[in-house]
């Protein structure tokens, strides 16, 4: 559920008030048969970090086609966000990869968490081929990779429910147009995801994602 924190507001040292930027982070439950989702792990980490600046707000969807977008752009209009950073898993990727753009396509390799498997179906019928994410992606790798984070765009966010919440957010927030800004970054594995050997995927620890995650954090909290 959508945790609610203080009042987004501060005394900066002019004596003037200056509002907080209140950001929207999101992650999925484990599919697949997995026990855990690294998105799902870091932002109940996060949940519990306190970010100078920032009233940061967390919720957890449902692996579930409709249901997740719906969560998530519920919360959007209880909110108000000035970002939404949706995080989700790409097993088999060795970086940690902001997405450039979500297109307007359903096309499920696996089935989700309620057996829903659409093959070849718009996300939004009638709606753009596409839209790009609206977070300063290039700034975030380049604050990740300055630390030390192995970190690059990416151009493809698959066709599965990451690309569907990351279309229909954008989709929403575009019609009407509103001041929010938005977009997705894929995870790796966590370690404990993979098993030993030369053949293992790549994979991360929490605490780096974690890492990761506030690199990005504090770009979009930046005046």
């Amino acid at each position: 559920m959508v945790a609610f924190r203080a009042a987004p507001w501060r005394l900066c040292c002019a004596g003037l008030r200056v509002r907080r930027q209140r950001i929207l982070v999101s992650g999925f439950e484990p599919f697949a048969g997995e026990a855990v989702n690294p998105s799902k792990a870091l932002v109940e980490t996060l949940r519990d970090i306190s970010i100078n600046g920032v009233d940061l707000h967390t919720l957890v969807l449902p692996v579930v086609r409709g249901a997740a977008d719906d969560a998530l752009l519920a919360a959007i209009e209880a909110l108000s966000p000035s970002h939404v950073l949706m995080f989700g898993e790409a097993g088999g990727r060795a970086q940690i990869t902001p997405e450039r753009v979500a297109i307007n396509m359903d096309d499920y390799r696996i089935a989700d968490n309620a057996g829903h498997q659409p093959r070849g179906e718009p996300v939004v019928r009638d709606g753009p081929v596409g839209y790009f994410s609206t977070l300063p992606i290039d700034a975030m790798v380049a604050a990740m990779n300055r630390v030390g984070l192995d970190a690059a765009v990416s151009n493809t966010a698959g066709t599965f429910l990451c690309n569907r919440v990351f279309y229909r957010t954008m989709h929403h927030l575009s019609f009407p147009a509103r001041e929010t800004r938005a977009g997705f970054v894929h995870l790796p594995y966590l370690h404990e995801q993979v098993p030993s050997g030369l053949c293992a995927s790549p994979s991360m620890s929490l605490q780096l994602l974690v890492d990761a995650a506030l690199q990005m954090i504090q770009v979009l909290a930046r005046p």
